[in-house]
């Protein structure tokens, strides 16, 4: 395609991603489904574009306003990642000396606010989180995440499922702390592959990983993944099942629960019982009461601790947002906890970077339910064989996981067992 053509689609592209009123990737997606011509390189080029303006929207957008034309246009030229020499044959004299320019300015110049990146209501909460950390948090957050990938144990194990990668010229490393997890600094298309069209493989970040180990449910119990989604925690608590007792995935969208079938058919497991509820208080929540052995509560969010893979996160999240959350995850704890039989174990998961989402619940629910006791999430994952696992939890036996400390998105769980 020639260049010209290629930076007006970023900048459509552009245009409507910056709307902010639909998820970046489902724009992106549709996009391309629009665009059928475009190939590989292309779409690679267009999409880390459009995230990379959305990660740093604040800094470009001050650089942007000494330039002439349309904003996207401006937006896509300084954000561009495609190759340089193809980005100079779409730009006239003028845009490449005001480009030149432009790059030539330090950012260390720039507002504070330009520099970070982030809502003002955000930057100020993340600053109270992390003290000191702020900019590291800040700095991994804008950085591309690896890929990493969860080796399903029930059919390879993960030397084995290395060694093929590393025959298919790709570079695979264990990750450092989950026993089956591997990372992968590139981004290949790993569907293609035998070893993912087989289900040996799954791309699941290592963070999402160790709250399946976390809950640790064993062969022949009785396991509820109460916010399923797509499935990605049910397919790894089956695996550690080995394919045994009885595992229920439980969501209240249908849509992300078909998200679930076809890698539920790739993986080989024979146990998971997808189950589109009405709400927290479903009847058929009622009748499984007091029957479970491990719930997994991966409660709705903001998502904050996602914002290296959902940059626009942070744009479309609202301090408002935030409170009608805080009541809804309390309410799905409280429901899911109400599975768990005498003896049993809970879970309590976000994706979220926020006190308000994580201990404030969890510290809510534990002095409303005194047949609960909290439990120490370093023990459990030793237990589960995860390496050093008290780099990853807090004083309070709480699992917390930073981008900047741990290489994952964050996450928050606690744990409680339930009183015999």
């Amino acid at each position: 395609m020639h260049p010209n053509a290629l930076l007006d689609l970023a900048t459509d592209l552009l245009r409507q991603v910056l709307k902010l009123d639909a998820p970046a990737d489902t724009i992106v997606s549709n996009f391309f489904r629009k665009h059928r011509q475009l190939g590989q390189r292309e779409r690679h080029s267009l999409a880390e574009t459009a995230y990379t303006v959305l990660r740093r929207r604040l800094m470009y957008a001050n650089l942007a306003q000494s330039g002439t034309g349309a904003l996207e246009r401006r937006l896509a030229m300084l954000a561009w990642q495609g190759a340089d020499t193809f980005l100079r044959g779409a730009l006239g004299p003028n845009e490449q000396q005001w480009l030149a320019e432009v790059r030539a300015i330090s950012t260390d110049s720039l507002p504070e606010k330009a520099r970070h990146n982030l809502p003002d209501w955000l930057a100020s909460a993340l600053k109270q989180e992390v003290g000191d950390d702020f900019w590291p948090l800040v700095q991994a957050m804008d950085a591309a995440a690896p890929l990493d990938l969860r080796v399903n144990t029930l059919k390879t194990k993960r030397e084995t499922a290395q060694a093929t990668l590393a025959e298919a010229g790709i570079d695979a490393q264990p990750t450092p702390y989950c026993p089956w997890g591997l990372r992968i600094q590139s981004k290949p298309a790993l569907q293609r592959l035998p070893l993912f069209i087989q289900g040996e493989i799954e791309v699941q970040d290592e963070g999402s990983q160790l709250l399946a180990a976390l809950l640790n449910p064993k062969r022949g119990e009785m396991v509820v993944d109460f916010c399923a989604g797509a499935g990605g925690k049910t397919l790894a608590l089956g695996a550690l099942m080995r394919n045994t007792g009885r595992l229920y995935a439980f969501d209240v969208s249908g849509h992300r629960l078909e998200g679930l079938k076809p890698r539920l058919a790739r993986s080989g497991l024979s146990n998971v019982y997808p189950a589109q509820i009405a709400h927290e208080r479903d009847e058929r929540i009622k009748r499984l009461a007091g029957k479970i052995d491990r719930v997994l509560v991966d409660a709705p969010c903001s998502g904050l601790g996602t914002l290296r893979r959902n940059p626009d996160l942070k744009w479309r999240q609202s301090p408002k947002a935030l409170e009608e959350l805080g009541v809804k995850q309390a309410a799905i704890l409280a429901s899911a906890a109400r599975l768990v039989k005498p003896g049993g174990r809970l879970v309590y998961a976000t994706s979220s970077l926020l006190t308000r989402e994580n201990e404030t619940i969890a510290d809510a629910f534990t002095q409303a339910h005194p047949d609960f006791v909290p439990a120490n999430a370093a023990e459990l994952l030793t237990q589960a064989h995860v390496e050093r696992a008290d780099e990853l939890v807090t004083g309070n036996g709480h699992l917390r996981l930073w981008p900047h400390r741990h290489v994952t998105d964050g996450f928050f769980a606690a744990v409680w067992e339930r009183k015999s």
